[in-house]
């Protein structure tokens, strides 16, 4: 068991461009990652099932001593944050915030957010953006499709682009001059996307984002544990063959060891 560790949960592995992100800035601290596997996706569950599984995987997480946790899902932020947050003393952080703040460098107020449909649905990117920037134009498209494609290794493939064009035409049309990537997976598209939007529409990362939040907070209540190890450790729910392939084009490098654990 790791020692007063970061923990980072997803329903599978796109969480872990959260994770490869954290583990950037933050290189020295622990850091346990569940992936809930055998019940994802969450996108297309109802918000009750959400906020369930939300609430199992981050009490695993809780029962290994974390002093973070990081909801590296953007469905589960749209929707279980705030009962994370009451459930559990300790500071609980999604990955809508960040993105939306990040989105308020629009120049023209006409921002894009893709996500899963349950993320879309939710409607919480545009109130997080609204919140900031009351006059923002924002123009909301589930692009589901993107999550396959990521996990197949085909984020830069022809298909990728073409099924990117389909989705992505209101938003050219919109003249968005911001896109938010509403969804973990998202990230692996990213030169896709720059080639259909050009070099003037800034791409939000979220995964990235939310790992400066991390580190953000970290300085601010004295959070570091600069001798923990920087040591990892990666869960799933369900065989951890698909999770390990997938995940080591996610992470850039190999996971390493991957336990399967029941939760709930």
């Amino acid at each position: 068991m790791l020692g007063k560790a970061i923990g980072i949960f997803d329903s599978g592995v796109g969480g872990l461009t959260v994770f490869k992100e954290v583990a950037d800035l933050l290189p020295r601290e622990n850091l346990i990652y569940l992936g809930d596997t055998a019940r994802v996706p969450y996108g297309s569950k109802s918000v009750k099932t959400v906020q369930r599984y939300a609430l199992e995987a981050a009490e695993f997480l809780v029962d290994r001593g974390v002093k973070l946790l990081v909801v590296a899902c953007n469905t589960a932020s749209a929707v279980a944050l705030e009962q994370l947050r009451e459930r559990f003393q300790l500071p609980v952080i999604g990955v809508i915030e960040p993105g939306a703040r990040r989105a308020c460098a629009s120049r023209n107020r006409r921002i894009g957010v893709i996500g899963t449909e349950g993320t879309i649905n939710s409607g919480r990117y545009p109130q997080a953006i609204s919140a900031l920037v009351p006059d923002a134009r924002i123009f909301s498209i589930a692009c589901p499709l993107f999550v396959p494609l990521a996990e197949e290794g085909w984020a830069e493939h022809e298909i990728a682009r073409l099924t990117a064009l389909e989705y992505l035409q209101p938003l050219l049309k919109a003249q968005i001059d911001t896109l938010v990537l509403g969804c973990t997976h998202y990230p692996l598209l990213h030169n896709t996307l720059r080639g259909i939007f050009g070099a003037d529409v800034l791409l939000v990362d979220s995964a990235e984002e939310t790992a400066k939040t991390v580190q953000q907070l970290f300085c601010r209540q004295g959070l570091e544990n600069p001798d923990s190890g920087g040591r990892r450790e990666f869960y799933v729910t369900d065989v951890p063959t698909r999770f390990e392939r997938v995940g080591q084009a996610f992470l850039g490098a190999e996971l390493g060891r991957v336990v399967q654990v029941e939760i709930g």
